[in-house]
């Protein structure tokens, strides 16, 4: 009888106690994806066409760049800098994703120049929007490390466009390749 008034109690207890530990897990934040499915969808099926997936990117990022530029000029509130905070930590992802892109193709001899001249004239003006944007405690880590991936990848492309020039100016016969061929 005692041994049955135990399991009773602790099965009442447990079944008050389960969802009171599931509210944490609830409460916790998802991470949110910088893309949204139509968008992972045309990076797929870019997959390995180099002009094509960094064209894409440099697309994304703009648009990012435009809604966060809109968010700029509204009126500071708690929900302005919350969603300054994620679309600069979407921006920031895009950023270094594109910067792994541009790393593999670099690799393997991709001729990506007809998508890095683009890609350079947008990335400085990306940095504008970030500068611009005064500093709040709500965003303002995110959008220091916007700043700094947003430099790196502006350097990253920078260097790219000239090391791709001189290797297929060296290398005519690669020119316009996905990559490079064992010979």
């Amino acid at each position: 009888m005692r041994l049955q008034r135990r399991l009773t109690a602790m099965l009442v207890s447990l079944a008050f106690a389960a969802p009171l530990l599931a509210l944490p897990l609830l409460a916790q934040k998802e991470k949110p994806e910088p893309l949204n499915e139509k968008e992972v969808e045309q990076i797929r099926e870019a997959g390995i066409y180099p002009i094509d997936r960094v064209s894409l990117y440099t697309k994304f990022l703009n648009e990012h760049a435009d809604v966060i530029k809109g968010l700029t000029n509204r009126a500071k509130s708690p929900a302005r800098s919350r969603r300054l905070d994620d679309e600069l930590q979407n921006f920031t992802a895009l950023m270094d994703e594109l910067g792994s892109n541009l790393d593999v193709f670099s690799d393997r001899h991709a001729d990506i120049r007809k998508a890095l001249k683009p890609l350079n004239e947008a990335a400085p003006q990306w940095l504008g929007i970030l500068r611009a944007l005064a500093g709040e405690p709500g965003f303002d880590l995110a959008r220091k490390e916007a700043i700094e991936s947003g430099e790196d990848l502006t350097d990253q492309a920078k260097r790219l466009l000239t090391e791709q020039t001189e290797y297929f100016d060296l290398h005519k016969d690669e020119r316009g390749q996905d990559r490079a061929e064992p010979k």
